[in-house]
């Protein structure tokens, strides 16, 4: 499966695959990134992303790879100081016996840049992550997103053709990481550099992209928009990986368009909208997938859709989230989960649940596979 980046691809790789012994870590996998673009590498733990970034940057030499380019240029067998790229690690990798201009400057002493034009670099690029005035303070000073700026600095001041970012929010808090997502796409923006983003947070992948590349045991299961991977996945792993709550088992009874009617395990029918319509056709199993935000305990905010899906239910649990509140609905389809952010209004019974089909997306096959946890 390959990225389609234009005429303007500044990373290029075609047919990469990389083994440890057994283990197939990245299986043909293809993928391009366009020049100016902020493209994310998205998937759990063991997905490849990692090995995926690692052979970009030299750190790894895949098994076999037919094509692997960075500005234009054959990069395949070159050492990781010779490539024009630079990687942000998770882990900031400064030096603690240097001070922040030091660090920054480093990179640049050692192109053979003069040192006093090395500062003046660091300074410039300090002041570019809103770090003006901090050269000489030591690494130890430094706060953990100060940390984090200071190398993002480092690795721009070379001005590489593409910035490798592993997981470099990882170890923030959840103010500061929100902080920093934002400052990363106005600085990657003002570059307009490429940037490639390694996360297993689909929060952040969806916050900052322009395309997201979802991994699946070393190949790419979807890669689209952060648009086109939240409400249209195009597998049952993809969907549950973005958050699809409710993913209930089926069989298709109609294909208009892409308009499915889908009878679910019960005998309910419902209709929803196929990710894929040629793949889909009349008495093939499916899944269909909801989000349990876009289900309602009402019919009267759904009613705007081609079409209402509408089912008894009764209510089993409720939980509150502080922001929201999630209702385990029990129905004759199989449990569905509905996800209010209004709190105050919720009734004591519930009685049905609808939805519009336009928020109902069917998929194939109807298995629904485990995800792993974490990274």
């Amino acid at each position: 499966m390959e990225l389609d980046a234009g005429p303007k691809a500044m990373l290029e790789i075609e047919r990469a695959t990389h083994r440890y012994g057994d283990l197939t870590a990245l299986d043909n996998v293809s993928l391009s990134a366009r020049q100016g673009e902020f493209l994310t590498i998205l998937g759990e733990s063991g997905s490849g992303k990692t090995t995926l970034l690692r052979i970009i940057s030299g750190l790894e030499q895949p098994t076999q790879v037919d094509r692997l380019t960075i500005g234009g240029e054959n990069v395949v067998g070159i050492p990781p100081s010779r490539r024009n790229c630079t990687t942000v690690f998770q882990s900031y990798a400064l030096f603690p016996h240097m001070t922040v201009a030091e660090n920054i400057a480093y990179g640049l002493i050692v192109r053979g840049v003069a040192r006093e034009d090395a500062r003046a670099q660091a300074s410039r690029a300090l002041e570019t992550v809103r770090l003006p005035g901090f050269e000489d303070r030591r690494i130890s000073q430094l706060s953990g997103g100060q940390k984090q700026r200071v190398a993002i600095a480092r690795a721009i001041v070379t001005r590489p053709a593409v910035l490798l970012l592993d997981e470099p929010l990882g170890a923030l808090d959840e103010r500061l990481r929100v902080n920093m997502q934002n400052e990363l796409t106005d600085l990657q923006r003002q570059l307009k550099t490429t940037f490639v983003y390694i996360t297993h947070s689909q929060e952040e992948a969806l916050a900052m992209s322009d395309r997201i590349v979802l991994m699946r045991s070393g190949r790419i299961e979807q890669l689209g928009t952060p648009s086109e991977l939240f409400d249209l996945p195009t597998s049952a792993f993809a969907a549950e990986f973005m958050g699809f709550e409710n993913l209930l088992p089926g069989t298709v009874r109609s294909i208009e368009r892409d308009l499915v009617g889908v009878e679910l395990d019960g005998g309910v029918q419902v209709a929803g909208v196929a990710a894929n319509p040629g793949a889909l056709s009349v008495g093939d199993r499916a899944t269909i997938a909801i989000r349990a935000e876009r289900l309602s305990h009402s019919e009267a905010p759904r009613k705007q859709g081609r079409r209402l899906n509408t089912l008894a239910g009764t209510k089993v649990d409720q939980r509150y989230r502080g922001k929201y509140s999630d209702i385990e609905i029990r129905t004759a389809a199989g449990e569905f989960k509905i996800r209010s952010w209004d709190n105050a209004s919720l009734p004591e019974e519930i009685s049905s649940i609808s939805w519009r089909a336009e928020d109902c997306v069917v998929l194939t096959p109807a298995v629904k596979r485990s995800i792993g946890k974490g990274e």
